[in-house]
């Protein structure tokens, strides 16, 4: 494939990258807007069916500077040890930071819930719906890479609609609860109670506990 290509279809760099969660390879891929997205992979894609697919936005604040607001970085480690264990499987990592708010926004809204609003609210208050995030750019990564069916893992069930929407394919789903503590369990219990997130109280308090066993 030639680099003019390449740019034309989206696709635009790969390499292998070791990390401290085993090697993967990495694809990048541009979309229309110039952001670039990325491909994280163990195995063999081509035709795969029924392959473990994390689709995850983006998170400076949580993956960068180790915030305990949310749990964006324990559900992207979990999800690379996950597809690892397998031996297969897929992480898009999609750059739509702040539920597609932007990370200026993103820190407004964070001081609103200082002043005592929820996650939802806080978005509200900006002139924000509650959720900007698209898929589509995903579902063309998974095309392009010739992936037929899909295992989700997460705990959103808009972004199983999004992607069936989009074309995909999604014959499972794999929860993801990870990183609850004291300072982020109220954020989390708000997307169960007010987005539809599919876990229960009782999964955030064990994931807290846990995460507190891991830490003595």
């Amino acid at each position: 494939m030639s680099i003019d290509e390449q740019e034309n279809s989206g696709f635009y760099a790969f390499a292998h990258l070791p990390t401290a969660h085993g090697e993967f390879e990495v694809r990048v891929y541009r979309a229309a807007d110039g952001k670039e997205h990325l491909a994280i992979s163990v195995g063999d894609l081509d035709g795969a069916t029924d392959l473990p697919v994390r689709v995850h936005s983006e998170c400076f604040t949580g993956e960068v500077l180790s915030s305990l607001k949310c749990d964006c970085k324990a559900q992207l480690d979990g999800a690379l040890k996950y597809i690892q264990a397998q031996g297969r499987g897929l992480v898009i990592y999609l750059r739509q930071e702040g539920r597609g708010i932007g990370l200026g926004n993103k820190i407004r809204a964070y001081h609103l819930q200082e002043q005592g609003a929820d996650t939802v609210d806080a978005n509200r208050l900006l002139g924000f719906a509650d959720d900007l995030r698209k898929y589509d750019i995903a579902a063309q990564i998974l095309s392009e890479l010739h992936v037929k069916s899909v295992i989700l893992l997460t705990n959103n069930p808009q972004k199983i609609d999004a992607l069936v929407n989009a074309g995909v394919k999604v014959t499972g789903r794999v929860p993801i609860v990870a990183g609850v503590n004291a300072v982020n369990h109220h954020y989390l219990e708000t997307k169960r109670l007010r987005m539809g997130h599919l876990y229960d109280e009782a999964d955030l308090d064990r994931a807290e506990e846990e995460g507190e066993a891991e830490r003595l």
